[in-house]
């Protein structure tokens, strides 16, 4: 959120007052003057005070949640449960929206924020967030499944993805299991991987993403973040 914006709704004044409060050097951010109107600060992450007192003031809500398959990454779907639907309508705060999306029938972590500049730079290319998925497929994985993911895949329609991390689990002529870490988010991405790869993915499940990781939540549960996610995500601040 602006700077600006959230010492209006915390009660600091008109617009121009809390300009005026910027401008003056009454404001600081993790002990750093303020000089920015536009300055985007995230207040449950950050420590904000204007002229030595602290803001109280926390619009902004994260929590992770364990999406089930058939649940969609949306804020509204006419047809579909959305991710937004699993949360309480206690917990739920205006803007809520998922950061990034998981297919529908792909299980496992979405952060849910009303941060929109915070979720635009967790997404943002320049940041390449890391995103980990368990994956089973329907055929082996042999020793050279590694090195090919490694060297970036071409689809056929031309897209180009990065390279990505694999780990096999097991593997046989029926099912092998793996862990696969990469840092975009093209549509239909792992599967599409997988199938350039010779076989088709079964079971996807999303278990870290960025400084977050899934653990044991749940499936269809949620929390707040702790305070060490807290501190990890003040690096996309800026």
């Amino acid at each position: 959120m602006r700077l600006d914006k959230l010492l209006g709704q915390a009660g600091f004044g008109s617009r121009n007052h809390v300009k005026k409060l910027i401008r003056s050097l009454q404001v600081r951010v993790d002990g750093q003057l303020a000089r920015s109107d536009s300055l985007n600060v995230a207040p449950n992450l950050q420590t904000i005070t204007v002229s030595g007192q602290k803001l109280s003031h926390s619009p902004d809500t994260y929590y992770i949640l364990n999406k089930p398959s058939g649940v969609v990454s949306a804020v509204r779907d006419t047809q579909h449960q959305t991710v937004i639907d699993l949360i309480a309508p206690s917990d739920r705060k205006e803007g809520l929206y998922p950061v990034g999306r998981l297919d529908r029938d792909t299980e496992g972590l979405v952060l849910i924020t009303n941060n929109g500049p915070l979720g635009f730079r967790l997404l943002h290319p320049k940041h390449h967030v890391d995103k980990t998925y368990y994956v089973e497929v329907n055929d082996q994985l042999f020793s050279d499944a590694p090195a090919f993911f490694d060297k970036g895949i071409a689809f056929l329609e031309g897209r180009v993805c990065k390279p990505a991390k694999l780990q096999i689990i097991s593997s046989s002529s029926e099912l092998s299991r793996a862990y696969i870490t990469i840092s975009e988010g093209k549509f239909h991405q792992v599967k599409k991987m997988f199938l350039a790869y010779g076989v088709k993915v079964t079971y996807l499940k999303r278990i870290s993403f960025g400084p977050f990781a899934l653990g044991d939540l749940p499936v269809g549960a949620y929390r707040e973040l702790t305070e060490q996610e807290k501190e990890g995500l003040k690096r996309y601040l800026v």
